[in-house]
């Protein structure tokens, strides 16, 4: 009974203060965590490191751009593949309208979240107005803003196609050049990874 009422004799134990070990079991845990994330945003910010592969054919546009900052203004609510002409719809821009409608008949049982567009800064010739509306009844046909349209795309004077998401943003441009198969591609694996339109 005297041992209970009595307090432990401490004078013989060593007063332990965390040692290195300890730090250093922290500081590669914050490592482990924070790491990673420093990484990241230094090879974003700085360029390094940076593959070189892509998955995709046409000029990625990441700037944030939307369609109105074309010079096009319109309400659609699917994938678009929208044509731009800023002088007469001569032959490359009728080709990229050809194809920007073969796509969207590959895409099978997608074409209904896509469409195709034209857009033009001056009227097409009566000809190819009787053409569209023979035989492209989908197509749909927009104003360009010259101007507009200039200042973005820094005077291209040539047509395009450009691949614009459900909320009208901007994601590749495409020149005449491009292949079919390339854009089909393309298109096919942005409505297989996207959740919208």
């Amino acid at each position: 009974m005297g041992a209970a009422m009595n307090p432990p004799n401490t004078a013989n134990v060593p007063n332990r203060k965390p040692g290195w070990r300890g730090r250093l079991q922290l500081i590669l845990i914050l490592l482990v965590v924070i790491g990673p994330m420093i990484l990241a945003t230094g090879m974003y910010k700085l360029q390094f490191w940076v593959p070189e592969s892509r998955s995709y054919h046409g000029e990625l546009i990441g700037n944030g751009q939307n369609r109105g900052d074309l010079g096009v203004q319109a309400d659609e609510q699917r994938w678009q593949m929208l044509v731009t002409a800023p002088q007469e719809c001569s032959v490359d821009c009728q080709q990229l309208v050809y194809l920007a409608r073969q796509i969207q008949v590959g895409l099978g049982r997608e074409a209904s979240r896509a469409s195709h567009a034209l857009a033009t800064a001056q009227p097409v010739s009566a000809d190819y107005d009787a053409k569209l509306q023979r035989e492209y009844p989908q197509l749909r046909r927009y104003p360009l803003d010259l101007p507009t349209y200039t200042k973005a795309t820094q005077g291209n004077g040539a047509a395009q196609l450009w691949i614009i998401d459900p909320h009208g943003n901007l994601v590749l441009r495409y020149d005449a050049k491009v292949k079919g198969k390339d854009l089909l591609n393309d298109l096919n694996l942005l409505l297989k990874l996207s959740n919208i339109g």
